[in-house]
């Protein structure tokens, strides 16, 4: 039986200026031109877990993460084509959504609002995405 190798297999990319991932995962995946973020928390560079801090920052420190991920990965917000957002509340949908039409501009990818309830940590937000490498 002949075993074909794949002449482009993913390439699993973790962003060096953020903290490692906590589980058996990567940052990234870069795949077929495509770049599929795992799920960003607010959760700063060195690893602390802003549980406390306002909902305004948690959704900061989340969408610079995945900016961060982004260009580790090859690509940038602009390359944006789908978003996921996961809120503990839906109340909170109109400032996540101030917040982020400011951080994303003109760029306007497919997106999907996820209420969940209680998320890792006691954390308010969760952020996963695709994007096409530049």
């Amino acid at each position: 039986m002949e075993t074909r190798s794949d002449p482009h297999p993913p390439v699993y990319v973790n962003a060096p200026e953020l903290a490692l991932p906590a589980g058996h995962y990567s940052h990234a995946v870069v795949a077929h031109g495509l770049v599929f973020v795992s799920g960003q928390l607010p959760i700063t560079p060195d690893g602390t877990k802003l549980v406390d801090a306002p909902f305004e920052r948690q959704v900061e420190q989340v969408l610079g993460n995945l900016a961060c991920v982004l260009g580790a990965a090859g690509s940038a917000r602009e390359r944006l084509v789908q978003v996921r957002v996961y809120l503990d509340e839906i109340d909170r949908w109109p400032e996540f959504d101030a917040i982020y039409a400011r951080w994303a501009g003109p760029v306007r990818p497919a997106r999907a609002v996820v209420p969940t309830g209680a998320l890792h940590h006691g954390l308010k937000l969760e952020i996963e995405a695709v994007a096409v490498v530049c």
